[in-house]
Protein backbone atom coordinates (compact mmCIF):
# COMPACT_ATOMS: atom_id res chain seq x y z
CA UNK A 1 0.00 0.00 0.00
CA UNK A 2 1.26 3.39 -1.15
CA UNK A 3 0.66 6.49 1.18
CA UNK A 4 0.05 9.52 -0.87
CA UNK A 5 0.09 12.91 0.68
CA UNK A 6 0.55 16.41 -0.56
CA UNK A 7 1.60 20.34 0.90
CA UNK A 8 2.10 23.46 -0.64
CA UNK A 9 5.48 24.12 -1.00
CA UNK A 10 5.98 27.56 -2.25
CA UNK A 11 4.62 30.51 -5.30
CA UNK A 12 5.62 31.39 -8.06
CA UNK A 13 5.10 34.98 -9.45
CA UNK A 14 2.35 35.54 -11.67
CA UNK A 15 1.81 31.83 -11.76
CA UNK A 16 0.49 30.58 -8.77
CA UNK A 17 1.06 27.86 -5.79
CA UNK A 18 3.66 24.45 -6.38
CA UNK A 19 2.38 21.82 -4.08
CA UNK A 20 4.68 18.81 -3.27
CA UNK A 21 3.29 15.45 -3.39
CA UNK A 22 4.95 12.53 -1.44
CA UNK A 23 4.21 8.94 -3.11
CA UNK A 24 5.49 6.47 0.09
CA UNK A 25 5.68 2.97 -0.19
CA UNK A 26 7.44 0.50 2.10
CA UNK A 27 10.45 0.43 -0.06
CA UNK A 28 10.73 3.75 -1.86
CA UNK A 29 10.08 7.60 -1.20
CA UNK A 30 8.98 9.75 -4.26
CA UNK A 31 8.30 13.46 -4.07
CA UNK A 32 6.63 15.29 -7.30
CA UNK A 33 6.21 18.60 -7.41
CA UNK A 34 2.86 20.22 -9.73
CA UNK A 35 5.89 22.82 -10.95
CA UNK A 36 6.75 20.82 -14.55
CA UNK A 37 5.66 17.25 -12.95
CA UNK A 38 9.03 17.20 -11.35
CA UNK A 39 10.12 14.52 -9.61
CA UNK A 40 12.17 16.38 -7.05
CA UNK A 41 13.41 13.48 -5.40
CA UNK A 42 13.46 9.47 -4.78
CA UNK A 43 15.13 7.86 -1.64
CA UNK A 44 15.79 4.20 -1.82
CA UNK A 45 17.61 1.68 0.22
CA UNK A 46 21.67 0.64 -0.61
CA UNK A 47 22.51 -3.12 0.16
CA UNK A 48 23.09 -2.27 3.47
CA UNK A 49 20.05 -0.75 4.82
CA UNK A 50 20.45 2.64 4.65
CA UNK A 51 17.94 5.16 2.69
CA UNK A 52 19.29 7.56 0.39
CA UNK A 53 17.93 10.35 -2.07
CA UNK A 54 19.60 9.14 -6.12
CA UNK A 55 17.78 12.10 -7.95
CA UNK A 56 19.44 15.50 -8.43
CA UNK A 57 17.47 18.97 -7.37
CA UNK A 58 16.92 21.90 -5.00
CA UNK A 59 16.14 22.38 -1.59
CA UNK A 60 13.85 25.33 -2.79
CA UNK A 61 11.42 26.40 -5.44
CA UNK A 62 13.51 29.20 -6.96
CA UNK A 63 16.38 26.86 -7.95
CA UNK A 64 13.75 24.73 -10.43
CA UNK A 65 11.74 28.41 -11.32
CA UNK A 66 15.07 29.30 -12.56
CA UNK A 67 16.99 25.92 -13.96
CA UNK A 68 17.96 25.96 -17.09
CA UNK A 69 18.88 21.33 -17.17
CA UNK A 70 15.12 20.10 -16.63
CA UNK A 71 16.29 18.62 -13.78
CA UNK A 72 13.63 16.05 -12.76
CA UNK A 73 11.04 18.09 -15.23
CA UNK A 74 8.59 16.20 -17.87
CA UNK A 75 9.78 17.87 -21.01
CA UNK A 76 7.63 18.99 -24.10
CA UNK A 77 5.13 19.30 -26.24
CA UNK A 78 8.21 17.75 -27.84
CA UNK A 79 11.79 16.34 -25.60
CA UNK A 80 15.09 16.70 -27.58
CA UNK A 81 15.94 18.40 -30.44
CA UNK A 82 14.08 19.48 -33.36
CA UNK A 83 16.41 20.52 -36.14
CA UNK A 84 16.77 24.16 -37.32
CA UNK A 85 13.38 24.82 -34.86
CA UNK A 86 10.76 24.09 -37.93
CA UNK A 87 9.03 21.31 -39.25
CA UNK A 88 6.10 21.13 -42.24
CA UNK A 89 2.72 19.44 -40.98
CA UNK A 90 -0.08 19.05 -43.37
CA UNK A 91 1.43 21.11 -46.00
CA UNK A 92 1.90 23.99 -43.42
CA UNK A 93 5.17 24.95 -42.01
CA UNK A 94 6.25 26.04 -38.30
CA UNK A 95 8.36 27.71 -37.02
CA UNK A 96 9.79 27.47 -32.98
CA UNK A 97 12.34 29.31 -31.09
CA UNK A 98 15.75 28.27 -31.40
CA UNK A 99 16.75 27.51 -27.94
CA UNK A 100 19.89 25.32 -27.97
CA UNK A 101 22.00 26.51 -30.99
CA UNK A 102 19.80 27.02 -34.27
CA UNK A 103 17.68 24.12 -33.21
CA UNK A 104 14.53 23.66 -30.60
CA UNK A 105 15.17 22.09 -27.60
CA UNK A 106 12.57 19.84 -25.10
CA UNK A 107 9.49 22.11 -26.11
CA UNK A 108 10.83 25.62 -26.08
CA UNK A 109 11.65 28.59 -23.41
CA UNK A 110 8.27 27.96 -21.70
CA UNK A 111 7.64 24.39 -22.40
CA UNK A 112 6.19 21.78 -20.07
CA UNK A 113 8.91 22.53 -17.84
CA UNK A 114 8.09 25.60 -16.86
CA UNK A 115 4.13 25.12 -16.52
CA UNK A 116 2.33 24.66 -12.77
CA UNK A 117 0.33 21.43 -13.67
CA UNK A 118 -3.12 20.40 -11.93
CA UNK A 119 -2.72 17.58 -9.00
CA UNK A 120 -5.34 15.24 -8.21
CA UNK A 121 -5.03 11.97 -6.24
CA UNK A 122 -5.17 8.37 -7.61
CA UNK A 123 -4.65 5.15 -6.01
CA UNK A 124 -0.65 4.72 -4.97
CA UNK A 125 -0.10 7.99 -7.17
CA UNK A 126 -0.97 11.61 -8.12
CA UNK A 127 -2.05 12.85 -11.46
CA UNK A 128 -0.85 15.79 -12.90
CA UNK A 129 -2.35 17.61 -16.05
CA UNK A 130 -1.84 20.47 -18.47
CA UNK A 131 -3.58 22.35 -21.49
CA UNK A 132 -1.10 23.38 -24.16
CA UNK A 133 -3.14 25.80 -25.99
CA UNK A 134 -3.44 25.82 -29.62
CA UNK A 135 0.23 27.79 -30.80
CA UNK A 136 1.92 27.13 -27.99
CA UNK A 137 5.78 27.74 -28.16
CA UNK A 138 4.76 27.59 -31.58
CA UNK A 139 3.14 24.47 -31.86
CA UNK A 140 -0.20 23.40 -33.67
CA UNK A 141 -2.86 22.17 -31.84
CA UNK A 142 -4.50 22.70 -28.19
CA UNK A 143 -3.44 19.29 -26.57
CA UNK A 144 -4.43 18.28 -23.60
CA UNK A 145 -1.68 16.37 -21.35
CA UNK A 146 -1.65 13.94 -18.49
CA UNK A 147 1.25 12.36 -16.71
CA UNK A 148 0.44 9.98 -13.87
CA UNK A 149 2.73 9.16 -11.47
CA UNK A 150 2.22 5.50 -9.18
CA UNK A 151 4.27 3.79 -6.74
CA UNK A 152 4.20 0.42 -6.35
CA UNK A 153 6.52 -1.12 -3.91
CA UNK A 154 9.93 -0.80 -5.53
CA UNK A 155 7.93 0.64 -8.95
CA UNK A 156 7.79 4.19 -9.89
CA UNK A 157 5.42 4.20 -13.10
CA UNK A 158 4.95 7.57 -15.50
CA UNK A 159 2.04 7.13 -17.72
CA UNK A 160 1.76 9.82 -20.35
CA UNK A 161 -1.77 10.56 -22.31
CA UNK A 162 -2.87 13.38 -24.77
CA UNK A 163 -5.07 14.39 -27.35
CA UNK A 164 -4.59 17.31 -29.74
CA UNK A 165 -7.49 19.42 -31.84
CA UNK A 166 -4.79 19.44 -34.65
CA UNK A 167 -2.02 17.57 -35.56
CA UNK A 168 1.16 17.89 -34.08
CA UNK A 169 4.20 16.50 -32.78
CA UNK A 170 4.96 15.33 -29.73
CA UNK A 171 6.87 13.20 -27.69
CA UNK A 172 7.24 13.72 -23.61
CA UNK A 173 9.61 12.52 -21.53
CA UNK A 174 10.71 12.98 -17.69
CA UNK A 175 14.52 14.39 -17.25
CA UNK A 176 15.10 12.99 -14.03
CA UNK A 177 19.20 12.78 -13.36
CA UNK A 178 20.15 9.93 -11.33
CA UNK A 179 23.07 9.22 -9.09
CA UNK A 180 23.01 6.11 -7.06
CA UNK A 181 25.63 6.42 -4.85
CA UNK A 182 23.41 9.62 -3.67
CA UNK A 183 22.83 12.68 -5.08
CA UNK A 184 25.54 15.55 -4.59
CA UNK A 185 28.03 12.43 -5.44
CA UNK A 186 30.92 13.90 -7.16
CA UNK A 187 30.18 11.76 -10.38
CA UNK A 188 29.40 8.29 -12.11
CA UNK A 189 32.46 7.08 -13.00
CA UNK A 190 31.54 3.68 -10.90
CA UNK A 191 28.13 2.94 -11.81
CA UNK A 192 27.54 0.48 -14.09
CA UNK A 193 24.93 0.63 -17.39
CA UNK A 194 23.62 -1.86 -20.24
CA UNK A 195 21.36 -0.82 -22.47
CA UNK A 196 18.32 -3.35 -24.19
CA UNK A 197 19.62 -1.91 -27.76
CA UNK A 198 21.26 -3.17 -31.01
CA UNK A 199 21.70 0.12 -32.78
CA UNK A 200 21.72 3.65 -31.57
CA UNK A 201 21.83 7.00 -33.65
CA UNK A 202 24.82 9.13 -34.87
CA UNK A 203 24.63 12.69 -34.48
CA UNK A 204 26.18 15.71 -35.95
CA UNK A 205 28.02 18.97 -34.37
CA UNK A 206 24.91 20.26 -33.12
CA UNK A 207 23.56 16.94 -31.46
CA UNK A 208 21.03 16.33 -34.45
CA UNK A 209 20.61 12.47 -35.56
CA UNK A 210 22.47 12.23 -39.01
CA UNK A 211 19.71 9.68 -40.14
CA UNK A 212 21.97 6.85 -39.90
CA UNK A 213 20.55 3.87 -37.90
CA UNK A 214 24.04 2.39 -37.03
CA UNK A 215 24.51 -1.28 -35.50
CA UNK A 216 25.49 -1.24 -31.82
CA UNK A 217 28.37 -3.61 -32.57
CA UNK A 218 32.25 -2.37 -32.51
CA UNK A 219 31.31 1.02 -31.08
CA UNK A 220 31.54 2.40 -27.27
CA UNK A 221 27.84 2.69 -27.68
CA UNK A 222 27.51 -1.26 -27.32
CA UNK A 223 26.29 -1.39 -23.83
CA UNK A 224 24.41 -4.71 -24.29
CA UNK A 225 26.21 -5.94 -21.89
CA UNK A 226 27.46 -4.27 -18.49
CA UNK A 227 30.31 -1.48 -18.66
CA UNK A 228 31.42 0.77 -16.05
CA UNK A 229 30.72 4.15 -17.25
CA UNK A 230 33.76 6.09 -16.32
CA UNK A 231 36.11 3.92 -18.40
CA UNK A 232 33.73 4.22 -21.39
CA UNK A 233 33.26 8.02 -21.47
CA UNK A 234 36.95 8.42 -22.66
CA UNK A 235 35.94 6.02 -26.07
CA UNK A 236 32.90 8.12 -26.64
CA UNK A 237 33.65 11.43 -28.90
CA UNK A 238 32.51 14.56 -27.20
CA UNK A 239 32.11 15.32 -23.94
CA UNK A 240 30.06 11.85 -23.74
CA UNK A 241 27.23 10.42 -23.92
CA UNK A 242 23.46 12.32 -24.93
CA UNK A 243 22.21 10.05 -27.71
CA UNK A 244 19.38 8.09 -28.71
CA UNK A 245 19.50 4.06 -28.06
CA UNK A 246 16.89 2.26 -30.76
CA UNK A 247 14.69 -0.09 -28.47
CA UNK A 248 12.76 -0.76 -31.74
CA UNK A 249 12.25 0.04 -35.14
CA UNK A 250 9.77 1.96 -36.84
CA UNK A 251 6.74 0.45 -37.09
CA UNK A 252 6.69 -2.22 -34.17
CA UNK A 253 3.87 -2.45 -32.54
CA UNK A 254 2.97 -0.61 -28.95
CA UNK A 255 4.52 -2.91 -26.39
CA UNK A 256 7.16 -2.50 -23.20
CA UNK A 257 10.40 -3.75 -23.62
CA UNK A 258 13.14 -3.80 -20.83
CA UNK A 259 15.27 -0.48 -21.83
CA UNK A 260 18.08 -0.03 -19.53
CA UNK A 261 19.81 -1.73 -16.05
CA UNK A 262 22.18 0.81 -13.83
CA UNK A 263 24.03 -0.95 -11.02
CA UNK A 264 26.30 1.02 -8.41
CA UNK A 265 27.78 -1.78 -7.21
CA UNK A 266 29.44 0.37 -3.94
CA UNK A 267 26.20 0.88 -2.29
CA UNK A 268 24.24 -1.46 -3.78
CA UNK A 269 21.51 0.32 -5.34
CA UNK A 270 20.21 -1.06 -9.13
CA UNK A 271 18.06 1.19 -11.29
CA UNK A 272 15.94 -0.68 -14.04
CA UNK A 273 14.18 1.17 -16.86
CA UNK A 274 11.21 -0.62 -19.12
CA UNK A 275 8.96 1.49 -21.45
CA UNK A 276 6.52 1.35 -24.38
CA UNK A 277 8.45 4.27 -25.96
CA UNK A 278 10.78 3.40 -29.58
CA UNK A 279 13.95 4.72 -27.64
CA UNK A 280 16.12 6.09 -24.66
CA UNK A 281 18.30 8.96 -24.71
CA UNK A 282 21.13 7.94 -22.38
CA UNK A 283 22.85 11.48 -21.30
CA UNK A 284 25.57 11.80 -18.19
CA UNK A 285 25.35 15.04 -17.64
CA UNK A 286 27.70 16.78 -19.82
CA UNK A 287 26.32 20.35 -19.93
CA UNK A 288 26.24 20.59 -15.83
CA UNK A 289 29.22 22.96 -14.89
CA UNK A 290 29.04 23.35 -11.15
CA UNK A 291 27.40 26.81 -11.58
CA UNK A 292 23.97 25.41 -9.64
CA UNK A 293 23.93 24.05 -5.92
CA UNK A 294 21.67 21.57 -5.53
CA UNK A 295 20.31 19.76 -2.54
CA UNK A 296 22.58 20.43 0.44
CA UNK A 297 24.77 22.89 -1.14
CA UNK A 298 25.86 20.23 -3.46
CA UNK A 299 27.43 21.68 -6.38
CA UNK A 300 26.46 19.74 -10.15
CA UNK A 301 29.41 18.98 -11.58
CA UNK A 302 30.00 17.33 -15.10
CA UNK A 303 29.06 13.50 -14.86
CA UNK A 304 27.72 14.22 -11.72
CA UNK A 305 24.51 12.57 -12.88
CA UNK A 306 23.01 10.41 -15.84
CA UNK A 307 19.66 10.58 -17.48
CA UNK A 308 17.86 7.72 -19.49
CA UNK A 309 14.75 9.97 -21.37
CA UNK A 310 12.60 7.26 -22.69
CA UNK A 311 11.36 9.02 -26.12
CA UNK A 312 10.41 8.86 -29.81
CA UNK A 313 13.96 9.45 -31.58
CA UNK A 314 15.10 13.05 -31.60
CA UNK A 315 13.64 15.11 -34.80
CA UNK A 316 11.54 12.51 -35.95
CA UNK A 317 9.06 15.01 -37.11
CA UNK A 318 11.44 16.10 -39.85
CA UNK A 319 13.23 12.43 -40.64
CA UNK A 320 10.53 10.41 -42.33
CA UNK A 321 11.96 7.11 -41.36
CA UNK A 322 12.02 7.56 -37.67
CA UNK A 323 9.30 6.16 -35.91
CA UNK A 324 6.12 8.37 -36.26
CA UNK A 325 5.87 11.28 -33.40
CA UNK A 326 2.35 13.16 -35.06
CA UNK A 327 -0.79 12.99 -32.97
CA UNK A 328 -3.79 13.16 -34.92
CA UNK A 329 -7.38 14.67 -34.04
CA UNK A 330 -9.04 11.63 -32.49
CA UNK A 331 -5.93 9.80 -31.72
CA UNK A 332 -4.81 8.88 -28.18
CA UNK A 333 -1.54 9.38 -27.44
CA UNK A 334 -0.08 7.07 -24.84
CA UNK A 335 3.46 5.47 -23.23
CA UNK A 336 4.30 4.06 -19.97
CA UNK A 337 7.83 3.53 -18.53
CA UNK A 338 9.09 2.43 -15.13
CA UNK A 339 11.55 3.14 -12.99
CA UNK A 340 12.60 -0.07 -10.44
CA UNK A 341 14.83 0.85 -7.19
CA UNK A 342 16.61 -2.79 -6.25
CA UNK A 343 19.50 -3.90 -4.73
CA UNK A 344 22.11 -6.31 -5.71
Amino acid sequence: MTQVSHQQWGQVSGRGGVDLWVLQSSLVRVEVLTLGAIIRSVSSRGSDGRVGDVVLGFDHLEGYVSDRRYLGAVVGRVANRIAGGRFVVEGEEHRLLANNGPNALHGGERGFNQAIWLAAAVDDGVQLSLTSPDGDQGYPGEVQVSVCYTLQGETLTAEYQARSTKTTPINLTNHAYFNLTGQGAADIYDHQVSITAQSFLPVDETSIPTGEIRRVDGTPFDLRTPVLIGPRLKEVPGPGFDHNFCLSSPGDAWTERHAARVCHPASGRVLEVSTSQPGVQFYTANFLDGSMTGKGGAKYRKHSGFCLETQNWPDAVNQASFPDCLLRPGEDYHHVTRFTFTTV
